[in-house]
């Protein structure tokens, strides 16, 4: 058993000693590096490690948490009689409870590279600037840079509680980004481009990603207005990602229970286009959303939201399956005290067959999306607006870049009206989408 393994045990065991009927332990230790640069010159840099303890005890069916940073003997019975105070004077919630079966998957989800443990500090600055670098040298309409930025973490995380279960899994990441600005007669734009990886050997060179960057700033030069219309459009998969993200909101245990879903009751129903099938699954090997159990020690596993346009299942922890008179997918997320929320494993859209110049190739006129500005989206009604930014689409080519626009819809129709899915699925974090073709939203120009 691990140094962390024991602290967290010990403290379950203290929890139980002094009157818990139930107690568990969350622990998490890490180290995380930043560095950014602006112009090639070093703007900040981090390095920092932290420690940190929770616990949430239930005595009957109250409860109480607390945390600390201070994993001593005496920091942890601290943080323990904290817990047991506070859970004497919450009030009793009957759907209050641990999980009714834990466990753990087994095999290797290859969740941690050594290799991000041996890069050095000034490796990972050289990184940036070359990037930025790569950036700024691509095209002499690129003058300016917002910033180059490396990062990397090497963390350990482990739950323990008094039902026997004992986890714990280590995980890295490491990331390289860069924002090129453009000008060009009197018009200035910016864009980025990143790069994301639990390995290192799965990071872009610097070097792809600064070119990449430097490109999407360009074709933002000169933008015009559009008059106001309905037309169809083409969410790339750094924007269709966000709009992915509401729907995740939407199948939310936790709304869905508060009825604070436009999907809540809709179990068996057709709720969007045949083409789209929504998953979500936190045993694939290596990637973001990615681990062995949940937060609460329910082993992870795949579940299918949305099966051609069905939906098929809600997102739940235990408190939320309990509200639902349903079981637990498996998709308890918390930091390291209070009650567990509801968070996404992988969730993803099935990826489609067509490449995303195709698709474009099928739009006479319309809008292809590549940045999303102060999205609003109503989980309760589906009502959706946003600011964006673009390029219109005429005969079936990107003709020029559109700006200060906004798209609107329902959520509801918009599901429903995915008329084509690109086949550019690309994991950069938990939440992943293909390109997505809408038929028709409203674009509010002039």
């Amino acid at each position: 058993m691990s140094e962390l393994e024991q602290i967290a045990s010990d403290a379950v065991k203290l929890a139980t000693s002094r009157g818990a009927t139930d107690a568990e332990c969350t622990l998490s230790e890490g180290e995380e590096f930043s560095a950014g640069v602006r112009m090639r010159e070093i703007e900040n840099l981090t390095q920092a490690g932290s420690r940190g303890a929770g616990i949430r005890v239930l005595v009957g069916k109250c409860s109480g948490s607390s945390y600390t940073s201070d994993l001593s003997r005496a920091g942890i019975e601290s943080m323990v009689r904290s817990a047991l105070e506070l859970a004497k004077i919450t009030t009793e919630d009957p759907f209050a409870g641990m999980p009714e079966e834990f466990g753990k998957v087994e095999t290797d989800l290859r969740l941690y590279d050594g290799a991000i443990a041996q890069m050095e500090s000034e490796w990972k600055i050289a990184q940036a600037r070359e990037a930025e670098q790569a950036a700024l040298a691509a095209d002499p309409r690129i003058q300016n840079s917002e910033g180059a930025g490396f990062t990397s973490y090497l963390g350990t995380r482990v739950l323990a509680n008094s039902r026997g279960f004992l986890g714990s899994y280590r995980t890295s990441s490491c990331g390289l980004s860069v924002t090129p600005v453009a000008k060009s007669n009197g018009s200035m734009e910016r864009d980025y481009w990143y790069s994301s990886a639990r390995a290192a050997r799965g990071l872009e060179s610097a070097e792809s990603v600064g070119k990449r960057a430097a490109e999407r700033a360009l074709r933002r030069l000169n933008p015009r207005k559009i008059a106001t219309q309905k037309a169809p459009v083409i969410f790339e998969p750094r924007t269709a990602r966000a709009l992915l993200g509401d729907v995740f909101g939407a199948v939310n245990g936790s709304a869905i229970y508060r009825q604070a879903s436009f999907l809540a009751g809709k179990l068996g129903e057709r709720v969007a286009s045949g083409l789209l099938t929504v998953i979500d699954d936190a045993t694939m090997p290596g990637l973001f959303g990615t681990s062995p159990f949940d937060d609460e020690g329910v082993v992870s596993r795949r579940t299918t939201v949305i099966e051609r346009g069905v939906l098929k299942n809600y997102l739940l922890n235990t408190y939320s399956a309990r509200k639902l008179g349903m079981k637990s997918t498996g998709n308890a997320s918390r930091g390291l005290s209070g009650n567990a929320g509801v968070g996404p494993g992988n969730f993803y859209i099935e990826k489609g067959f067509l490449a995303p110049e195709k698709m474009i190739g099928e739009v006479r006129a319309g809008l292809y999306v590549t940045e999303l500005i102060g999205t609003a989206a109503n989980a309760v009604t589906g009502d959706y607006s946003s600011g964006a930014a673009g390029l219109w689409i005429d005969g079936g080519e990107l003709a020029y870049p559109v700006s200060e626009i906004t798209i609107a819809g329902n959520l509801k129709r918009m599901l429903m009206d995915v008329v084509e899915i690109g086949a550019d699925l690309d994991f950069r974090g938990s939440i992943a989408a293909p390109s997505l073709l809408i038929r028709e939203m409203t674009i509010s120009g002039h």
